[in-house]
C-alpha cells in the first residue's frame, strides 16, 4: 500500500465553492468513487468521490471550508495506485463529479443571473470620465458602504443581482463576513415584510408574514425543503416578485403530429420519439423567427442571442432541475429524443453537472406526463420568456360544416413585458401552434 493524495476534481468552473458536509474520517475505508464531502456552489451541490479505494489517514478539510479545483481533500493509503489521482497541475483532466441536487432553477438554476435590473444603481462605484466634475468623483454615500462591506467578489455580484444593498445585510461569516446565504435570508426577509429598505426598485416593505402555530388547530408534521429547492427558492421569488410577467395561453392541434410520432416510434429501435422533443424543435424554430424571446435584457438594451439552446423542466425526488439541449435548431428529432432522455435520467440520478444545466436561452416546463391544461410557469432568469404544456386532450372541433375531433395541446407562454408586448406574444405563440399543426413548416 502507498499513500496518495486525493485532490479537488474539475468542479464545473466555480472557485471558492463551501464544504457543506464531510462523509468520512481518518481511519474509514473508502471505496473507489465512494462520496467524501459535499460542496456547495451558487447553483448546486455536488459530491466529491474519492480517486482511489483504501483507508484515509488525514483529512485535510473540514465543514466550512472553501476549495477550489486541485486542492489537497484527504491523504489516502490506497490499495492499488489511482490512474484517476492528478497533481493540482492536471486537475481539469478530472471527470466533473455527480450531483447530488442540481439548481435552478430555478433555477434555475437551475443558475441563473437575472437581468442587469439593478448595475448602476446598487453595486460599487462606477468609474468616472476625467472631465467629469469635479462630486463625480467620489462615490455616493451607498457606494461607499458597498465597498467597504465585508463581501466576496462573488457574493457582491449576487447581491446587485437581486438588487440587495449590502451595507444593510448583517454577516454571519468570520469577522462579519457576508455569505450568500445572508444575502438569501435578507431578500426573504423583505418580501415576508419581516425586514425593510429602499432600494432602486422601490420600498418592497410588506405586511409581516403571519405567524401561526398550526398544531392548535390539529395534528401536523414539519418536513424540511429539499436542497433544491432551498437553493431555487430565493431566485423564483426574485424572478416573480422583480419580472412584469403576462402569460398567453392557446391550443395547438397536434391531431396530425401525434399520428407521425407514434408511426417514427414503430420504425425505431431504441428511442423513442417525446412530445418534448417535438416541442423543443419547433420552439427552436419559433424562436428564430421571434428573437426577442430569444433574448435577455441588459439595462436598457435587449442581448439577442444567437444560439437555441432549449432547457426543459425535469421532476426528480429533490425537485426541479433544468437540463439543456444545446443548438437545438441544428439537431434532429431523434438525436434531441435521445438527449432528453439521457439528461432526464441523470437528473433523476443526481448526476447532472453545472455544464448539464447552464446556457439555456429558452426553457419549456411539461406537465402532460403528470396531467392538467393551462398554468402560469415562473420565467427562469436572465431569459424573457418561458413555455408550459398542458396534457393533450381530444376535444370537438367546429370546421366549418361539423364537428371533428381533434387532439389539443394547451400551451402558456409566459414572458417578460419588459422585453417584448402582447401583439408580439400572441404571434410567437401563434406561430408556435402552427408548427406543431404540422411540422413541415419547422423546414420552411
Amino acid at each position: 500500500m502507498a499513500l496518495q493524495e486525493i485532490r479537488v476534481p474539475d468542479i464545473g468552473g466555480f472557485d471558492d465553492v463551501t464544504v457543506i458536509e464531510v462523509f468520512v474520517e481518518p481511519g474509514d475505508a473508502v471505496k473507489l468513487e465512494q462520496s467524501l464531502i459535499t460542496v456547495e456552489s451558487d447553483k448546486a451541490s455536488m459530491e466529491i468521490p474519492s480517486s482511489a479505494a483504501g483507508v484515509i489517514r488525514e483529512m485535510k478539510v473540514k465543514l466550512g471550508d472553501k476549495i477550489n479545483m486541485g486542492d489537497l481533500l484527504a491523504i489516502i493509503e490506497a490499495d492499488t495506485p489511482a490512474t484517476s489521482a492528478t497533481p493540482p497541475q492536471n486537475a481539469a483532466a478530472i471527470p466533473i463529479p455527480p450531483l447530488l441536487r442540481g439548481e435552478a432553477a430555478l433555477a434555475p438554476a437551475p443558475v441563473l443571473s437575472p437581468p442587469s435590473l439593478s448595475e448602476g444603481r446598487v453595486g460599487a462605484a462606477q468609474p468616472q470620465p476625467d472631465a467629469a466634475p469635479p462630486s463625480k468623483l467620489s462615490p455616493t454615500k451607498e457606494e461607499a458602504n458597498e465597498i467597504f462591506t465585508h463581501a466576496s467578489p462573488l457574493v457582491r455580484k449576487f447581491a446587485r443581482e437581486l438588487g440587495v444593498p449590502l451595507d444593510q445585510v448583517g454577516g454571519s461569516g468570520p469577522a462579519g463576513r457576508i455569505t450568500q446565504q445572508d444575502v438569501q435570508n435578507f431578500t426573504s426577509a423583505v418580501m415576508s415584510g419581516n425586514a425593510q429598505t429602499n432600494t432602486a426598485s422601490g420600498d418592497l416593505s410588506l405586511p409581516a408574514w403571519p405567524q401561526v402555530d398550526f398544531a392548535k388547530f390539529g395534528p401536523i408534521e414539519r418536513k424540511e425543503l429539499s436542497r433544491i429547492k432551498k437553493i431555487s427558492g430565493p431566485n423564483l421569488l426574485r424572478n416573480a416578485a422583480l419580472i412584469p410577467a403576462v402569460t398567453n395561453h392557446d391550443d395547438a392541434d397536434i391531431t396530425d403530429l401525434e399520428t407521425f410520432r407514434a408511426a417514427i416510434n414503430q420504425q425505431q429501435n431504441g428511442i423513442k420519439v417525446t412530445l418534448l422533443a417535438l416541442l423543443i424543435k419547433a420552439s427552436a424554430a419559433a424562436l428564430k423567427k421571434f428573437p426577442d424571446f430569444n433574448s435577455s435584457l441588459d439595462g436598457d438594451a435587449l442581448i439577442i442571442k444567437n444560439y437555441w439552446h432549449i432547457g426543459f423542466a425535469a421532476d426528480t425526488p429533490g425537485g426541479l432541475v433544468v437540463p439543456v439541449i444545446r443548438d437545438a435548431d441544428q439537431k434532429g428529432i431523434l438525436q434531441i429524443s435521445q438527449e432528453t432522455a439521457a439528461l432526464a435520467s441523470k437528473a433523476r440520478e443526481g448526476k447532472l453537472s453545472p455544464a448539464d444545466m447552464s446556457g439555456a436561452s429558452f426553457t419549456i416546463s411539461s406537465l402532460g406526463g403528470i396531467g392538467g391544461r393551462y398554468f402560469t410557469p415562473i420565467i427562469n432568469a436572465p431569459e424573457v420568456a418561458i413555455l408550459g404544456a398542458g396534457r393533450a386532450s381530444t376535444q370537438p372541433v367546429w370546421t366549418g360544416k361539423k364537428f371533428r375531433p381533434r387532439l389539443l395541446l394547451p400551451l402558456s407562454l409566459t414572458w417578460d413585458h419588459r422585453a417584448t408586448d402582447g401583439a408580439a406574444a400572441a404571434r410567437f405563440i401563434t406561430h408556435l401552434s402552427q408548427l406543431l399543426t404540422d411540422l413541415r413548416r419547422v423546414l420552411l
